[in-house]
């Protein structure tokens, strides 16, 4: 069963558990796939591939990561909490990221595969790294090793 079909199914579990929070977010997710199925030129209807549901997800969890960082900086500590709760039920549709001692290694062998040894060349390793790592690992986390390996 695809991911699309499964959280559609999460709409009525959510609804029999009287869980109003996984509701909101789930229907939010429903709502974001069809309207990328539109933006797509798709019909409404169909589904979307797994990889297409989990870039909608990530797009969601990166919108609810900003917006904790702006209520906390405007100190709207009620809606910092209100985001986290929806961050917290969005992450489990994602798949488990890479740690940073993980990325590290996968790092350092892609560095001496290539042979790159130059900083000027940084912007290109971090390039060809979150390539490989694509939907692994977390770019913030890949960007911050890349930068240790040129210090």
């Amino acid at each position: 069963m695809s991911l699309h079909t499964t959280i559609k199914g999460q709409i009525k579990e959510a609804m029999l558990a009287k869980d109003a929070l996984r509701l909101s977010v789930v229907r939010s997710l429903v709502a974001a796939f069809t309207n990328e199925l539109v933006a797509k030129q798709r019909k409404p209807t169909e589904e979307l591939s797994d990889e297409d549901a989990l870039a909608v997800i990530r797009r969601a969890v990166k919108q609810r990561k900003d917006s904790i960082e702006q209520f906390t900086a405007g100190g709207r500590q009620d809606l910092v909490d209100a985001e986290s709760d929806e961050l917290g039920v969005l992450e489990k549709y994602l798949p488990q990221m890479m740690s940073r001692d993980e990325i590290k290694k996968v790092a350092e062998k892609k560095k001496a595969e290539l042979g790159i040894t130059d900083k000027a060349k940084l912007g290109q390793f971090i390039g060809m790294l979150m390539k490989e790592l694509k939907g692994k690992a977390d770019g913030g986390d890949v960007k911050a090793i890349a930068e240790e390996l040129f210090k």
